[in-house]
């Protein structure tokens, strides 16, 4: 019922998007250079997530804005806004990453109940979300779509607009650092944890293996796996995603990281065989983590009573995982 209530989704033309990241939109063998492109930015995704700090911080009435580090061909999409959340004693602060077509009003409580537990938050609008929209389109069609290569660009860009946030935290003087992400921002938080050393504890609302698997399978995104299905198989698509992938980079997690992944055992698009494949890659690289899982789907993970299970479990664990990194006292029942 949430999911067929959603309004404006459509039906976006498959395309190969090879100049979205580095090829010829033109290049009569799009899949050999994904092969390429995929193998090589796997070896190297440290250079790939790479990000300077901006130079054009600015905050006004508590919304942080800068330039993207990436310039996607839509100058609105290339404006970050981020809704900051201070508490009035400098401590810990956390990176909150809403859901795909989260509004610019979603997640605002969530980042008020950090600020009870004595965390700042900031709310990082995603690339083509509420602010960075494109004309045309209310939804973020580009941010997981049929374009390969655009889908990739974006969620790249979703990374290294994360970091460049965490710089401008820094400069204000936060050094303990934590991040929360919902759906495909979990897959966004928990990729920049694994190429950013800054951030000590992450909370992932829903986790999963690879993009593609959830866009083929995944209730959410059908209408984006019935533009590709004619042109690419199940094996393509998590193949050519996987640089957009959180499994790939889980050998990458530092020591002394803390990660608490909440799932539900009834979710329709990140389901619960690739959450418990991506908890069992954990384990056997060895990386310590502590997990939730409740009897919800998707969408009824931020109803009730499933939300209020969830809040206190996520407030509780970042309050505690960031506390006494720099002598930082934070809020406890």
């Amino acid at each position: 019922m949430r999911w067929a209530q959603e309004p404006n989704r459509r039906l976006m033309p498959f395309a190969w998007g090879l100049e979205h990241i580095g090829g010829d939109a033109n290049d009569t063998d799009p899949r050999g250079f994904l092969e390429s492109f995929v193998e090589t930015t796997l070896a190297q995704s440290d250079e790939w997530y790479a990000a300077t700090p901006s130079t054009d911080y600015s905050l006004e009435d508590n919304v942080l804005t800068f330039t993207s580090a990436i310039a996607s061909p839509w100058a609105e999409n290339n404006r970050v806004y981020a809704q900051y959340f201070p508490v009035r004693r400098k401590g810990p602060a956390v990176v909150v990453l809403a859901q795909w077509n989260a509004r610019w009003e979603e997640q605002q409580n969530i980042c008020r109940w950090l600020n009870s537990r004595g965390l700042t938050a900031i709310k990082m609008s995603l690339p083509y979300h509420d602010r960075r929209s494109i004309p045309g389109h209310p939804r973020a069609d580009h941010m997981v779509g049929p374009n390969i290569g655009l889908t990739m660009q974006a969620n790249r860009q979703a990374v290294l607009d994360v970091k460049r946030t965490l710089r401008w935290l820094e400069q204000q003087g936060y050094s303990s650092l934590g991040i929360l992400g919902t759906s495909i921002g979990s897959s966004i938080a928990f990729i920049t944890m694994c190429h950013e050393p800054a951030l000590r504890a992450g909370a992932f609302l829903h986790v999963a293996t690879y993009f593609g698997e959830v866009v083929v399978n995944g209730l959410t995104t059908m209408n984006v796996w019935e533009s590709m299905s004619g042109q690419l198989s199940h094996e393509e698509a998590t193949r050519y995603w996987s640089p957009i992938s959180p499994l790939p980079y889980i050998p990458k997690l530092r020591a002394g990281k803390k990660i608490l992944a909440i799932s539900g055992r009834y979710d329709p698009t990140f389901w619960p065989e690739f959450t418990d494949s991506f908890l069992a890659t954990m384990r056997r690289n060895n990386v310590p983590f502590e997990t939730l899982s409740l009897p919800c789907g998707h969408y009824s993970l931020g109803v009730a009573p499933f939300k209020y299970v969830v809040g206190y479990r996520f407030g509780t664990f970042l309050a505690r995982s960031l506390a006494g990194v720099d002598g930082t006292r934070v809020g406890h029942f």
